[in-house]
């Protein structure tokens, strides 16, 4: 008997709604079926129960009852559709793919090649090798083109073996011609080794390529920031400028009228003068010589002046501009050393790492959080085992240490009127006093009676800060032989150790001093890598 998707066409099964394979089918009185869910849908929406098809209206809304009969030839044409899509998907050949060799018409997808037979099948054709015990031992393997490739020339017998020896594919004969005593093993075992070494080199490659766009955001972030460092210096000239020309204006002004002032002062004596100046003229030429006598003395006096000789006024505006511009100048100067030491501290916190306190370092006299984070010296000695790397001064290293690359990490130094924090190399000598300098191996600053600063530069230089550290960042560039100690709040440089030549690890250098009965009793705190951005 035919089936029903031989004597039906594919429209005859759909619903006039949805326009799909009947889901439920139902028939109204007109006698035209429909998906029982979109009739219902349909008659909800409008408000009159009529046929979608002949329009027939119904005074009542008819009980639908299931079309089992359309229901089930329905279900058999889907799956029917079903069936063949899903043959056709996956026997198909498509472009590029390997193509069964036995196939006389129309070529199907190969799903497996022989390398004995050194033949490609499909589905249907590669029965006979999983059925009958001869073609069973047959090697499989995923479908290849040039099957002839995989076969020894010399001996036409598979290649399954690989010599590491001459680096190269062999088949089982070629063990015996011109390869003993050589390192042989199975092609399968050489290829999961060769696969192995790929992947690693790719996983390198990937860290490779993290490597570099990590660059390239490192690179965007310093142009961004030099740019920003020159905008805020447009900035804060123009801001200078606009603040320097109403300076100059205010002493133009003050000027104007200071010279206004001078001149009707002038003015006056020179009419004073000139009135003097006739009556000295009629008197000198009077014939009278009582009258000319008697007047002399008070016609002879000197002329009631000021002396103008050292009177300026254009040199002292003079002066108020060059001394502006000058102290312009400056400010730009100072400004713009501050906002490249913020970007320059912005830079180095990129290499923050999270240190922490070795305990068998620090001195018997010093407390260390549980976290290994804090450090304050107390007026208890522990009992502790002596052991070569323990300070005899109130010091400690950090775990961490740095042989090559960079290295940041940030230390609150609040409220405290004491402290030593640097770099030292490991072999330092960590008993007796020893006098902190470079050559001795420590790259180091310090805090004594609450606002005095050294860096400790053997001889010691004084540092003149605008502001008291609250935190100082400590960034080390191994290569650079670079030491620089920062503020970072005010995002400002404090001193830089350069061309230091470093030959061995550094490690992170920590003193919170004596306590000086509490007056220092403060810790010495050491922040989070996380908690520095």
């Amino acid at each position: 008997m035919a089936s029903a998707s031989n004597l039906l066409s594919e429209d005859q099964f759909l619903c006039s709604i949805c326009l799909d394979v009947f889901t439920h089918p139902v028939t109204i009185p007109c006698g035209h079926n429909f998906c029982k869910d979109c009739i219902t849908e349909h008659w909800n929406i409008n408000s009159q129960c009529q046929c979608p098809m002949c329009k027939e209206l119904f005074a009542k809304r008819p009980k639908l009852r299931v079309n089992t009969f359309i229901s089930e030839m329905a279900a058999q044409f889907r799956q029917s559709v079903q069936k063949k899509s899903s043959s056709s998907e996956q026997q198909q050949a498509k472009t590029g793919d390997v193509l069964c060799d036995f196939c006389t018409e129309t070529k199907l997808k190969a799903l497996k090649s022989c390398l004995v037979c050194l033949t490609s099948y499909c589905e249907t054709h590669l029965e006979p090798h999983q059925r009958i015990p001869g073609l069973k031992r047959h090697m499989l393997i995923d479908p290849v083109k040039n099957l002839e490739d995989r076969m020894c020339k010399k001996h036409d017998r598979p290649l399954e073996l690989f010599c590491k020896t001459d680096q190269m594919c062999l088949c089982q004969l070629c063990t015996d011609t011109g390869h003993k005593g050589h390192r042989i093993v199975p092609l399968i075992d050489e290829h999961e080794g060769r696969k192995a070494e790929l992947q690693k080199k790719e996983a390198k490659v990937q860290q490779m390529i993290q490597e570099r766009r990590l660059k390239i955001q490192q690179i965007k972030q310093s142009t961004a920031a030099s740019v920003q460092v020159f905008n805020d210096l447009i900035k804060s000239v123009e801001r200078r400028l606009v603040e320097l020309v109403v300076m100059i204006e205010e002493k133009q002004k003050t000027a104007e009228k200071q010279a206004e002032g001078f001149i009707k002062e002038l003015e006056e004596e020179i009419s004073e003068l000139m009135k003097k100046s006739a009556e000295l003229k009629q008197l000198s030429h009077n014939e009278d010589h009582l009258q000319l006598l008697r007047n002399f003395p008070s016609l002879n006096s000197a002329p009631s002046t000021k002396d103008w000789t050292e009177v300026k006024v254009q040199s002292s505006y003079e002066m108020t501009v060059k001394r502006a511009v000058a102290q312009l100048e400056k400010t730009l100067s100072e400004e713009m050393k501050n906002m490249c030491a913020a970007v320059e501290l912005k830079r180095a916190q990129q290499y923050a790492v999270d240190v922490m306190l070795d305990p068998d370092t620090a001195h018997p006299n010093l407390s260390l959080s549980y976290d290994g984070k804090q450090v304050y010296c107390g007026d208890v000695k522990k009992n502790l085992f002596d052991n070569p790397r323990r300070f005899s001064s109130c010091a400690v290293l950090g775990k961490q240490s740095i042989s090559s690359g960079k290295f940041y990490y940030e230390v609150q130094v609040k409220w405290k009127t004491k402290w030593d924090l640097g770099v030292v190399r490991q072999s330092i000598s960590r008993k007796g006093d020893n006098t902190m300098c470079p050559e001795n191996g420590y790259w180091a600053i310090w805090l004594r009676n609450k606002n005095e600063y050294r860096a400790l530069a053997g001889p010691s230089v004084r540092l003149a800060l605008r502001f008291q550290p609250q935190k100082v960042g400590v960034f080390v560039d191994y290569e650079e032989g670079l030491v620089s100690f920062y503020d970072v709040d005010a995002a400002a440089l404090i001193y830089s150790f350069t061309d230091c030549n470093f030959t061995e690890k550094l490690y992170p250098y920590f003193s919170p001093c004596p306590s000086d009965g509490g007056k220092n009793s403060a810790p010495l705190i050491i922040s989070r890598g996380s908690h520095m951005h």
